[in-house]
């Protein structure tokens, strides 16, 4: 007969057996995953769907800089629209929300996640064209996010605080001179006369071929045609930026099986 030490001894050591035993039979599965989703993540050529990563440009952005109450800040519609009015500017003008909910649906987009997006540009209303590194945090509020754009304006660049890497930095127009030289450039347009359906489409664009997206960030005004090599609109109806973006990410997820 064992004694309550020698039982809780022979307890213990059970217990360790189940687990390594169970440790083991897991481990295989785990790292086969994770080295699946390094290799899908790059992009490597051990992945037949993918040739090349997608760039996205925002243009006509309402990231406009004004002072109130002796404060440098992005104005909106909302917040800043006793000020807007009595200078008789439109409120349509004012949306920093466009273009924050287009970057966010870009940068939490499975297509990124995967490490399939290149680059991300945009190019403010009247004002400068800054560039986005893909795998950039952004804030998850407008009002923060419309902060760093401040900083951005003053300095030229964000950087890391821990590496001092250049997260966004503002760049050298036009934004063509920053794309690869194999670039197919399309740009988004309600007023468009070429309907197409967007899976479709972007799943007849040629694998050698990178392929960039203009979408406009504004609620009234187009994408202009100039330096596109198509120019095309994905519904009967017009649609806002983030709706745009979102249907562009989750046709090249469709087209490169990225689930």
């Amino acid at each position: 007969m064992l004694t309550p030490c020698a039982n809780s001894r022979l307890k213990r050591k059970m217990l360790e057996t189940q687990t390594q035993c169970s440790e083991e039979k897991e481990e295989p599965r785990e790292l086969d995953s994770k080295i699946g989703k390094v290799d899908r993540m790059l992009g490597s050529p051990q992945d037949p769907n993918v040739r090349s990563r997608a760039i996205f440009i925002l243009e006509n952005a309402s990231l406009k800089k004004g002072l109130v109450k002796k404060e440098w800040k992005i104005l909106n519609s909302h917040d800043d629209a006793n000020v807007l009015l009595k200078q008789n500017k439109s409120l349509n003008d004012y949306r920093p929300d466009i273009v924050f909910e287009a970057l966010r649906s870009i940068i939490d987009s499975p297509l990124n996640k995967y490490g399939l997006v290149e680059a991300i540009f945009v190019k403010i209303d009247g004002g400068a064209l800054f560039e986005i590194k893909p795998h950039v945090r952004i804030p998850r509020t407008c009002k923060r996010f419309c902060g760093l754009i401040v900083d951005l304006l003053r300095k030229s660049r964000v950087c890391a605080k821990d590496t001092n890497e250049v997260l966004i930095r503002i760049v050298e127009e036009p934004v063509t001179r920053h794309l690869p030289v194999n670039s197919h450039i399309v740009g988004l347009s309600y007023s468009s006369k070429k309907v197409v359906h967007i899976d479709d489409y972007v799943s007849s664009l040629s694998d050698h071929m990178t392929p960039v997206f203009v979408v406009g960030a504004m609620v009234n005004g187009k994408v202009k045609e100039d330096h596109t090599h198509d120019y095309i609109s994905v519904s009967d109806y017009p649609l806002g930026a983030k709706c745009c973006v979102s249907l562009i990410c989750d046709a090249l997820e469709q087209k490169w099986k990225l689930f």
